[in-house]
């Protein structure tokens, strides 16, 4: 099982790359003005996704000028402050309610989820000024009965979130 699932995780990690280069690239410039300027780069992970908050925050590696997003303050964000807003899917309520009120503020921000494939709005997709889709719609295991189950949200999320950064350090690089 673990080889199907190995396989099955590298297949997304590919359409990931292939895929979303275009918005790797709109959504870093988005970020980069709040990190070359003097705003800040908040970051809210619904659900399991705090990870990424997590990662951003308190890695080995913590992302220069990010802040957790305050979800009771975001009335204080201002112009020059950006937001990374990861769910597990682009339709996820609690991430639809958190865009629309960042949206209503004029904050710009970057959302990271899967995009279903009937997409119903309202949607990360359509608020978002760049979205990242992770692809992952279901489990990546059938099992015997038909089912399927090994749904690694949190782990194409994070794929996500460092092809994100990386391309976000290629442009500050290039901008200093």
């Amino acid at each position: 099982m673990l080889k199907i699932f190995t396989t099955q995780l590298s297949g997304f990690f590919k359409r990931i790359e292939e895929q979303e280069e275009f918005q790797f690239e709109d959504a870093a410039r988005i970020l980069a003005q709040a990190s070359v300027g003097e705003g800040f780069i908040y970051i809210y992970g619904v659900e399991e996704m705090h990870a990424i908050t997590l990662e951003a925050l308190s890695s080995a590696e913590p992302l220069s000028q990010a802040k957790a997003l305050p979800l009771h303050e975001l009335d204080q964000l201002t112009s020059i402050d950006r937001v990374l807003l990861v769910s597990r899917f682009s339709t996820d309520h609690k991430a639809v309610e958190i865009a629309e009120r960042l949206k209503k503020l004029d904050i710009p921000f970057v959302s990271i989820a899967a995009v279903p494939k009937e997409i119903v709005d309202p949607s990360l997709t359509a608020l978002a000024d760049a979205h990242i889709d992770t692809k992952l719609l279901k489990p990546l295991i059938p099992g015997e009965d038909g089912s399927r189950f090994g749904f690694p949200a949190m782990m194409v999320a994070l794929y996500a979130y460092y092809g994100l950064i990386f391309t976000l350090k290629e442009i500050v690089e290039e901008y200093e």
